[in-house]
């Protein structure tokens, strides 16, 4: 089992249903909500608007492309109606949403439109592994680009890819992912993936770590090098997984579906498109593998499920519950997000749980600290203590959220 899915199951985020197929708990699914919210900060801030369309998917839909056909596609899961009416569970959404942008795109004043949306997909993969990372079953934040001629499709592929960078960056993981030259296929002569360093991922990709440009195997050519300005001898090669990818579609759905426009000079014209996506549930699982230690989870502030891990060390006297109950509501009063931590345990089992868990701070209370006037107070990441008073835990955690 790949070490995101054994940490993020040993610390109760996530429930392995089947292979390939996990259910988020409380805890996972408030770090899902949060990359979620930090994705669509960052899609609306380029004009992006939000959308959910229907898993399940008509059969004459993807006809009309020519994806229906398991030759083509070969991850469909494929069922049908009662009355026999054969249909897929989508796996991805251009043609869903090609179909439905006819009834919205008539004329250049219509264009350009970003749509997006975060939504559940099937893949009916053959070997599902690398536990989130690669599933049948999955969240992805898929956005869709749709305009009026190339120059406007390029300059918002431009803005998609620094929102892109922006987001590994917000998330933790800006420092090992790099954005990588891909295959464009027909229509561009790039793609380009977001790729981050880890030994557990399935690509390998070569880095120039001076000039931060790297480029996916599959593509590693003299041609493109020369392209792109680098040479060989400094390329190294890494491992890395695939977080979020950028493709220029061109009119390849436009032409299928008959998605025109009527232009200024009157003439009609097929609109541009661009596919982009990030899996939320697959930088989850990245982040669990590349920013956790040897006892568990570390996680950035900005999607921690708490910002505080609050234990109380109990005392026969009742005295440490009740000056911790009190601290808590104060902390919950004023705004502080806390996972409260008071079962009737040992200070061992609940430490090694709060490191598994993986909290930023860690604010202990026990009948020594109460004796000091202080709490002990442990930021998760640096391991670094320290005892302070309440107000001084006040100042910092408020330090903290700026």
């Amino acid at each position: 089992m790949a070490q995101n899915a054994k940490l993020l199951i040993r610390a109760g985020f996530i429930h392995k249903e089947i292979a390939g197929v996990y259910s988020y708990l409380p805890l996972g699914l408030r770090v899902m909500e949060k990359i979620v919210n930090v994705i669509r900060e960052e899609m609306n801030a380029i004009g992006g608007q939000e959308i959910t369309l229907t898993a399940l998917q008509d059969k004459k839909v993807w006809e009309t492309s020519g994806r229906w056909d398991d030759s083509v596609l070969d991850v469909w899961f494929k069922t049908k109606l009662k009355n026999d009416t054969e249909l897929g569970l989508g796996t991805t959404h251009e043609e869903q949403l090609t179909a439905l942008m006819k009834d919205y795109i008539a004329s250049y004043r219509d264009l350009p439109r970003y749509v997006y949306q975060f939504q559940t997909k099937f893949r009916n993969e053959t070997r599902a592994k690398s536990g989130i990372m690669r599933g049948r079953e999955f969240v992805m934040k898929d956005l869709y680009s749709f305009s009026s001629d190339q120059e406007s499709h390029d300059t918002f592929y431009e803005k998609v890819k620094l929102a892109y960078s922006r987001i590994f960056a917000r998330l933790g993981l800006g420092d090992r992912t790099y954005v990588t030259f891909a295959s464009g296929g027909s229509f561009s002569k790039y793609s380009h993936e977001f790729q981050t360093l880890t030994e557990a991922g399935e690509d390998s990709i070569f880095v120039d770590e001076k000039k931060k440009i790297a480029v996916n195997k599959e593509v590693l050519t003299e041609e493109v090098l020369k392209d792109l300005g680098v040479k060989r001898a400094d390329l190294v090669e890494k491992k890395a997984v695939e977080v979020g990818n950028i493709f220029s579609l061109g009119t390849r759905f436009s032409d299928a579906f008959e998605l025109n426009f009527v232009a200024q000079d009157g003439s009609k014209k097929p609109v541009i498109m661009g596919s982009y996506g990030i899996g939320p549930g697959r930088v989850m699982g990245t982040i669990a593998e590349v920013l956790s230690d040897k006892d568990g989870l570390v996680w950035p502030e900005v999607i921690a499920p708490f910002k505080i891990h609050l234990i109380a060390l109990l005392d026969k006297e009742g005295k440490v519950q009740a000056y911790t109950d009190a601290l808590y509501q104060k902390l919950v009063t004023q705004g502080s997000e806390v996972l409260y931590d008071d079962r009737d345990l040992r200070a061992g089992e609940k430490f090694a749980d709060a490191d598994l868990i993986g909290i930023p701070y860690r604010v202990i209370v026990s009948d020594k600290t109460l004796a000091e006037k202080v709490v002990e107070f442990k930021d998760r990441k640096t391991g670094e203590v320290s005892k302070i008073g309440e107000a001084e835990l006040q100042k910092r955690l408020l330090e903290k959220a700026k």
